[in-house]
């Protein structure tokens, strides 16, 4: 795996991620065993800025030398930082189990990335 398909595979990620939260938030929070988001625009709202780091990857993707910055920013402190909420949150206010699954996913897209930007150096 090189950078460019690490960006590619982020990108797909997320862009999967964020169609069921645009499209069918309720059923999406159900799926996951959390209440429904209140309001229904704070997920829709969520599925927007995961649409638009899916959308940067993909552009990212294209130049990975040139748009190294944009992987540092989403694929290293955005996926990151999000991993660590989510760990933080299921102990400090009991979020649904299946949350921790996020954590896992992201804190390996997190580290996987700041690998190959470093190896890239």
């Amino acid at each position: 795996m090189n950078l460019k398909t690490l960006a590619l595979l982020s990108g797909i990620y997320d862009l999967l991620l964020a169609a069921p939260m645009l499209l069918a938030p309720v059923a999406t929070a159900r799926l996951f065993g959390a209440p429904p988001p209140v309001p229904v625009l704070n997920a829709e709202l969520n599925g927007v800025f995961t649409l638009t780091l899916a959308a940067g990857y993909f552009w990212a993707a294209q130049d990975v030398e040139s748009r190294r910055g944009y992987l540092w920013v989403a694929g290293v402190l955005a996926k990151g930082l999000g991993a660590a909420l989510f760990v933080a949150d299921h102990f400090a206010r009991a979020s649904p189990a299946s949350f921790l699954l996020f954590a896992a996913t992201d804190g390996a897209l997190a580290l996987l990335t700041l690998l190959f930007l470093l190896r890239g150096r």
